[in-house]
């Protein structure tokens, strides 16, 4: 065992570390409710999608474990044949990942049996030459999302497709090649009967709609930022639903149903991966290599840098992970130095801060969770910092799963899903 593993180093800071806090005074006007729209019906049984039902990493029920290592707690552990960083998304009794091989030439989708973790099916998907991707990327970053019909993925330039549960491909949409030096990775957003991403590139970039049950393309608006690789979320801001990508430069919303832009806010770095979250009545952007963290209120119109902003920092944000915000606080990790910070998510203020393990350049990838009141931040040595949720900091303990993770986890009926660089674990309490 490598001696960095055998223990995580934490060192509380003190505020004088801190970055600062802007506030922009905001016109005195009610504010609307602001949510993430989340899965409903049967789907919010189970982790349909990108950071689950919720859409930003929460678990409302109980019984989790919150202990583990390479063999405890572990009660099933199978191989995946590929490469990919994809987060497994779960519905029924499968588990759905997609991998590459052949450095990225085949792509597949791949369906786990929950139970046992037998691989029941894959299915390659529109083959073709490989995409250049940096190499915490990979040919498979994007996480699939499902309706308990199908099964909706992304694939950079091969386009968008959509299989059964028995791995039959229903059709395949192509979306023109994609040029973008880090490859792409954002994943699909269900939204109603249309599928929805984004793809920023030198050139043609765009979000765009496509039908569920066809593929066909519903709209497309077209996109000046050149780079980024984050994903789409839906939120209910009042009475109407708004479409936010965070990318280059600027946060943009969109009317769902349309692909028209509503408004547009500046303040974001270069590069962005991080997916925003919703607390508080605002949306929460993070951007750039320990960039800005905007906390933004929807629902205007046009250009709203000047007038929509309640707070934001200038530095210290996430680079890849996203953000975690639930019962008044958010929570993010600089990954460029292993610094996790927990703001009031209203005013920004911070209520503590603290190093999780050595402070390491891109050192997580894998997205933090929140479950039965506890905050998991997982590095890429696949060592999990366990947090005690709320306005102190208290680490409870670390968990060492013995492998490199990237992505992030699945949670459903008591049982952790985590796919590792060449695994996937079932991870449960023991009986």
């Amino acid at each position: 065992m490598k001696a960095h593993r055998r223990f995580a180093l934490v060192v509380v800071l003190g505020l004088s570390t801190l970055t600062g806090v802007a506030p922009v005074a905001l016109a005195q006007t009610p504010a609307p409710a602001v949510g993430m729209i989340p899965v409903e019906g049967e789907g919010a049984r189970y982790w349909s999608r990108w950071r689950g039902p919720s859409g930003q990493g929460l678990v409302p029920d109980a019984g989790y474990p919150d202990r583990w290592s390479a063999t405890d707690n572990v009660v099933w552990r199978a191989p995946v044949p590929g490469r990919g960083n994809s987060s497994p998304v779960v519905w029924g009794d499968r588990i759905f990942l997609t991998a590459g091989r052949d450095r990225g030439r085949s792509l597949y989708v791949l369906a786990f049996r929950r139970g046992d973790g037998a691989l029941l099916w894959e299915t390659e998907v529109a083959p073709g030459p490989r995409e250049a991707v940096h190499q915490k990327n990979g040919p498979a970053s994007a996480t699939p999302t499902t309706d308990g019909e199908r099964v909706y993925v992304s694939l950079g330039s091969r386009g968008l497709a959509a299989l059964d549960f028995d791995g039959t491909v229903l059709w395949h949409t192509e979306v023109g090649r994609i040029s973008n030096y880090h490859g792409p990775a954002g994943s699909p957003l269900l939204y109603r009967d249309k599928v929805i991403i984004y793809q920023d590139q030198r050139s043609g970039g765009f979000v765009a709609a496509y039908d569920t049950a066809t593929g066909e393309q519903v709209w497309r608006t077209s996109r000046a930022q050149s780079v980024g690789w984050g994903t789409p979320v839906a939120i209910r801001v009042g009475d109407h639903d708004e479409l936010v990508v965070s990318s280059q430069r600027t946060v943009n919303a969109y009317d769902p149903d349309s692909g028209r832009e509503l408004w547009r806010c500046g303040g974001n770095n270069f590069e962005v991966i991080p997916t925003p979250v919703v607390e508080a009545g605002l949306v929460f952007c993070t951007s750039g290599r320990a960039g800005p963290t905007l906390a933004i209120r929807p629902g205007g119109r046009g250009d709203v840098t000047d007038t929509h902003v309640a707070w934001s920092t200038s530095r210290g944000s996430p680079f890849v992970p996203s953000p975690l915000a639930a019962d008044g606080y958010l929570y993010t990790i600089n990954d460029m130095v292993s610094i996790v910070t927990c703001f009031e998510a209203a005013t920004g203020e911070v209520m503590w801060q603290a190093r999780l393990g050595r402070a390491v350049r891109e050192g997580f990838s894998a997205s933090p969770v929140l479950v039965d009141g506890k905050v998991f931040f997982t590095n890429d040595d696949g060592i999990t910092f366990v947090l005690r949720a709320g306005p102190e900091f208290e680490l409870l303990h670390t968990n060492d799963i013995g492998a490199r993770t990237f992505a992030s986890p699945a949670l459903v009926d008591g049982m952790w899903y985590i796919r590792t660089e060449n695994e996937l674990l079932a991870i449960g309490n023991a009986p």
